[in-house]
C-alpha cells in the first residue's frame, strides 16, 4: 500500500474530477503551507543541531549548481522540441529549476516513515536549489528582452514566505535543539503528517482544475511534463552518488530534481516575465509533473537509488 498521505491526494483529485463541491478554504490552505514550511525548517535545524561543519558547505555547493543546471537544460528543449516562445520557455524552465515544496514535504515524509538515513543538511536543499534557479530565470529573461529589475526580483525571492519560513525554521531548530523545542514539538513536529495529508487533499483538487480537461493542443508540453521528471531524477541520483550521500537523502534529492515549482516560481515569474502564460507552467508543473511524481515517480526513484546502496 502507498503511504496514507498519498490517499488524501487521490481523494482530492477524484473530488475535483467529478466536480464535487469539496474545497479547502483558502485561509486553511495558507495556514497549512505556512506550517509545513516551518516544520520542515525546524526538522532540518534539529538535524543540524550540534553537527554543522565545514564539510557540509562543500557538499552543498553541487546541490546549488543543480538549481543552475536544470533550467539551462530545460530551456533549449522547450524552445526547440516543445516549440514555445522565448518568454514561455524561460518561464517553464524556471518552474522546473525552482523545485516543488509539496514534493519535498512528501518525499521527506516517505523517507522518514521508512527510516532511511538522512544527512543533517537535507532540508537545506529546497532553498539552495530554488534561489539559483530564480537567478538563472532572470538571466534568461534579461538575455531575451534586456528588461526586468534583477535586484528587485532577488530581494522579493530572498524575502518570500517560503524562504523566510524554511530559513527561519532551520535557525530556530539549530539554535534551540530538541530540549528547546520540546514545548511545541507535539503540536508541530508530531502533527507533520496530518498537515501534509490535508495539504495534499487541496493539491489534488488543484491538480484536477489544472489538468482537466487536458488541452491537447499543447500535447508537446504535456509530453515534456510527463517525461522530464524521470530524466531529471537522474541528475539528483548522479549527484547523490558522487557525493556519497545517505540513501534517504539521495531519494529526497532525486524527488527534488524531478519536481517543478507551483508555489514559489509563479509569483516571481509574474513580476519578471509578465508576457509569459502562467497557465501553461501550472499545467506542466501541477497538472502533469506533480501527480506523476506522487503516483509513479517517487517509488521508482527510491528503487533506482537502492541499486547503488
Amino acid at each position: 500500500m502507498p503511504d496514507i498521505v498519498i490517499a488524501f491526494f487521490a481523494l482530492g483529485l477524484l473530488a475535483g474530477l467529478v466536480k464535487s463541491d469539496l474545497k479547502v478554504p483558502q485561509s486553511i490552505y495558507d495556514t497549512l503551507s505556512i506550517l509545513l514550511m516551518l516544520v520542515l525548517g525546524l526538522k532540518g535545524g534539529l538535524a543540524l543541531h550540534g553537527q554543522f561543519s565545514s564539510e557540509m558547505l562543500v557538499r552543498l555547493l553541487p546541490i546549488m549548481l543543480l538549481g543552475v543546471l536544470i533550467p539551462l537544460v530545460c530551456y533549449p528543449m522547450l524552445r526547440r522540441m516543445v516549440q514555445l516562445g522565448g518568454d514561455d520557455s524561460a518561464s517553464i524552465a524556471a518552474h522546473y529549476g525552482s523545485v516543488s515544496a509539496g514534493t519535498f514535504a512528501l518525499v521527506y515524509a516517505l523517507v522518514e516513515s521508512q527510516q532511511l538515513p538522512l544527512s543533517a543538511e537535507t532540508t537545506l536543499y529546497l532553498v539552495l536549489m530554488e534561489l539559483p534557479a530564480i537567478v538563472v530565470m532572470l538571466w534568461l529573461h534579461r538575455r531575451l528582452t534586456g528588461q526586468g529589475s534583477k535586484a528587485g526580483i532577488l530581494r522579493e525571492s530572498l524575502t518570500s514566505r517560503g524562504v523566510l519560513l524554511l530559513g527561519g525554521g532551520v535557525l530556530i531548530g539549530w539554535s534551540y535543539g530538541p530540549v528547546g523545542l520540546e514545548p511545541i514539538a507535539p503540536a508541530l513536529l508530531g502533527g507533520f503528517k496530518t498537515m501534509l495529508a490535508l495539504f495534499l487533499l487541496e493539491m489534488g483538487l488543484c491538480t484536477a482544475k489544472a489538468c482537466w480537461p487536458l488541452p491537447w493542443q499543447h500535447w508537446r508540453l504535456i509530453m515534456f511534463a510527463a517525461v522530464m521528471p524521470f530524466v531529471l531524477a537522474w541528475f539528483g541520483i548522479a549527484t547523490a552518488v558522487l557525493l556519497e550521500l545517505p540513501q534517504g537523502t539521495s531519494v529526497v534529492l532525486a524527488g527534488l530534481t524531478a519536481s517543478a515549482s507551483y508555489i514559489a516560481a509563479p509569483a516571481a515569474i509574474k513580476s519578471a516575465i509578465p508576457k509569459a502564460n502562467i497557465g501553461l507552467a501550472m499545467l506542466a508543473a501541477l497538472g502533469i509533473t506533480f501527480p506523476i511524481n506522487v503516483f509513479i515517480g517517487l517509488p521508482l526513484y527510491q528503487q533506482w537509488v537502492s541499486w547503488f546502496y
